[in-house]
């Protein structure tokens, strides 16, 4: 298990490049199984996540070729549908979470599909009902092997429904639209989800021969047509990672512009950041942070505490609220982070605690910060990253501490974000990464 050796208090400056999206390149991914022609895709972002999807496609039957930088071709021409009953199968999907999405294709394509109960950030109980609750209105049937904790789903004929999900799951709404996809007749799907990363899938499922209308609001028509076939998609930059440069930069006083980052696509981030009092500017594609020693939390027109909460799009992502929760230590003033949707996510407060924050855990969904305006530096202190998100907090954290940190079990960190110690240290981090034998 490796960890990182930090040393803290030193401003950065200079440009920084965000990998392409996360969440967006496993939903892409799965939907190459969809046809068994060939995908390109472009701007896969190196990380761990990603590199053990692409080794579970290759393992089901996907050619895989490695075609650039960050570039891939992927051709399902005849998957393995046996494989997907294997142990191995079963022990490699399990331990990644966006493998639930290989589900809505094979079952589109092949009317079947297996998956084990899949894996992923602890950071709460994140349940399967939505994707199943779609499959059955389409016309599938599921299967839950309680001691083997292993789902089938078969289906015959899938045919065209109207669909009211109960929650609008980003994974649930890309499951069932690559299901239907193929599905006899027109399928409505409503309150799904309209992250750009939906509408990223969608625009390729078209280009593709899908005929999906209705696209970036919560109301879906996909008329379901006989096959898709080939063509050619480029990934989004990273919105998750966009923003935890700009809190990195407002926490260690840093002068940074992040290059190409599709400012259409990042909805309220940026001023959500400025609400926390955050200097930031728009330059062409780019956002340029100056340097601040100091940045105040606005409050509301009437004078009362400033609430900072997740909401499904176009509201704030939920995976940003550990990184405006760190930075708000700092501010000026008081700020309530509202985590709705996964109630383990903030148990990482207390580490910062340890660093000197003035934070209270009021419940597990809600924590009051209290900033403490730069008056003091947080302490360097030997942490553990929990999740993805907690654990890019805590390097941000750690990054301004005064003294030296230990952040361990760092592959969470590695899971979501791409060399991000290697691409830091190029503007001025000091970040060691510590290799256990």
């Amino acid at each position: 298990m490796d960890s990182f050796r930090i040393k803290g208090g030193t401003p950065l400056k200079g440009e920084i490049t965000p990998q392409g999206a996360k969440n967006e390149a496993l939903q892409i991914l799965c939907a190459t199984l969809l046809t068994p022609e060939k995908i390109t895709v472009r701007n896969i972002p190196d990380i761990l996540d990603i590199k053990r999807l692409i080794d579970l496609l290759e393992l089901i039957g996907v050619d895989v070729k490695k075609t650039g930088e960050r570039e891939y071709t992927f051709k399902a021409e005849n998957p393995d549908i046996d494989f997907l009953q294997s142990r191995e199968y079963k022990k490699k999907a399990s331990d990644l979470r966006g493998s639930v999405m290989i589900v809505g294709p094979l079952l589109a394509r092949f009317g079947k599909a297996f998956m084990p109960k899949p894996g992923g950030d602890r950071i709460g109980r994140r349940r399967m009902d939505t994707h199943f609750y779609g499959f059955e209105k389409l016309g599938a049937q599921f299967n839950f092997d309680t001691s083997e904790r292993f789902y089938t789903v078969k289906a015959g004929n899938l045919k065209g429904s109207y669909i009211h999900l109960d929650e609008a799951s980003v994974t649930g709404t890309a499951n069932i639209i690559m299901a239907a996809t193929m599905a006899k007749g027109t399928t409505t799907i409503y309150n799904a989800a309209c992250e750009p990363y939906i509408q990223q899938l969608c625009k390729m499922l078209n280009r593709m021969g899908a005929k999906i209308s209705g696209i970036g609001s919560n109301l879906l028509t996909i008329e379901g047509v006989d096959s898709l076939g080939s063509t050619e998609h480029t990934i989004l930059p990273d919105m998750i990672e966009i923003g935890s440069f700009i809190g990195l930069a407002a926490l260690t006083e840093s002068e940074i512009t992040i290059k190409n980052v599709s400012y259409e696509n990042l909805g309220i981030i940026p001023d959500s950041f400025k609400r926390l009092g955050i200097k930031l500017e728009r330059r062409g594609d780019d956002i340029f942070i100056p340097s601040q020693s100091h940045y105040e939390i606005e409050t509301f027109i009437d004078g009362s505490i400033m609430n900072i909460s997740d909401a499904i799009w176009p509201g704030l992502t939920p995976d940003l609220l550990s990184v405006f929760l760190v930075v708000a230590t700092q501010a000026k003033g008081s700020v309530l982070i509202h985590q709705k949707m996964f109630e383990s996510r903030l148990f990482f407060v207390d580490r910062l605690i340890d660093m000197g924050a003035q934070i209270i855990l009021c419940d597990p969904h809600r924590a009051t910060v209290i900033g403490i305006n730069k008056q003091h530096k947080l302490r360097g202190a030997t942490l553990s990253s929990p999740d993805i998100r907690a654990g890019v907090a805590m390097l941000i954290a750690a990054l301004s501490a005064k003294g030296e940190s230990i952040i361990h079990n760092i592959e969470q960190i590695d899971r979501g974000y791409e060399n991000i110690d290697g691409r830091l240290n190029k503007i001025g981090a000091s970040i060691s990464r510590i290799t256990q034998s």
